[in-house]
C-alpha cells in the first residue's frame, strides 16, 4: 500500500462502479458517514511533502499535471488486460477515466477516507442489489424501482431483498459488499541455479532465495482496527 516516490509517500485508490448503476440518484450519491469529513482534503493546494498522496480515479473525463501517468496508465491496463478478465465479453466503447491528487496529512486521515470510500461502496452496492433485483425480477421499470426506493434506508431495502427475492444481503459476495483493496506483501521466491566455484572443475546446484513485493487483492473490512493490525501504514 506504501511505495516511496522521491520525498512523498503515495497510495493508490480506485474507485468504480460496482455491479452497474441506476438512472436514479440513490446510488450515485457520497456515504453520509462520519468518515465523510475526509472530502475537505480535496484542494488545489500544492503536494507538501511527507504527506499521504492518494490519486482517486473515476470513470470520467477530467486531467490534472501530477496524476496524469497514474490515470494513462491505469486506463491502458484497464484495456490491455481486458480480455484477461471478461474473455466473452467485448469491451463495447473506449473508457476513460479522470482523477484527482487528494493531500492526507496523517495516517488517521488515510484511514478515514478508505472507510469513508468502502462505507460508500456498501452503501451503493446495497442500492443497486435492490434495484435491479426490482426491475429484472420484480417487473418495475427503472423509475418506478426509483420512486419505491426513494426515502428508504438500509434497514427498508435489506427487507425488501429478503421478503421479496429471499436474498439475505450479508451473504452476499464480500467483492461487491466491501470491494476490492490491493496491499503489498513480501513473499520469498526460491529458484534454482547452476554454479561454478572457482576451486572446483564441476558445476554445482543451489537454491537462491530471494524477498519481493507483490500485489496482492482483499475482500475485507477496513473500518475496524483488525485490518490496519496485519497491515500497518
Amino acid at each position: 500500500m506504501r511505495v516511496p516516490l522521491s520525498a512523498w509517500r503515495f497510495a493508490v485508490c480506485v474507485t468504480l462502479g460496482v455491479r452497474g448503476w441506476s438512472s436514479g440518484t440513490g446510488a450515485t450519491g457520497m456515504a453520509k458517514s462520519k468518515f465523510e469529513y475526509v472530502r475537505e482534503f480535496e484542494t488545489d493546494d500544492t503536494c507538501l511533502r511527507n504527506c499521504w498522496v492518494v490519486v482517486r480515479l473515476d470513470g470520467r473525463n477530467f486531467h490534472s499535471k501530477f496524476m496524469t501517468h497514474v490515470v494513462s496508465q491505469f486506463a491502458s491496463s484497464y484495456v490491455f488486460y481486458w480480455k484477461e478478465f471478461f474473455p466473452d465479453q467485448p469491451i463495447l466503447y473506449p473508457p476513460g477515466f479522470d482523477g484527482r491528487v487528494v493531500l492526507y496529512p496523517s495516517n488517521q486521515n488515510l484511514k478515514d477516507y478508505l472507510s469513508w470510500r468502502q462505507a460508500d461502496c456498501h452503501i451503493n452496492n446495497l442500492y443497486n442489489t435492490v434495484f435491479w433485483s426490482l426491475v429484472q425480477k420484480g417487473g418495475l421499470s427503472p423509475s418506478q424501482a426509483q420512486e419505491r426506493l426513494k426515502g428508504t434506508v438500509a434497514a427498508d431495502k435489506n427487507e425488501i431483498l429478503f421478503t421479496e427475492f429471499n436474498i439475505n444481503y450479508n451473504k452476499e459476495p464480500l467483492v461487491y459488499r466491501k470491494g476490492s483493496i490491493l496491499v503489498w506483501q513480501k513473499v520469498d521466491d526460491v529458484s534454482k541455479k547452476r554454479i561454478k566455484l572457482p576451486h572446483e572443475s564441476e558445476e554445482r546446484e543451489i537454491e537462491v532465495s530471494r524477498t519481493r513485493n507483490e500485489t496482492v487483492i482483499l475482500h475485507c473490512d477496513v473500518i475496524g482496527d483488525e485490518f490496519w493490525q496485519d497491515h500497518p501504514l
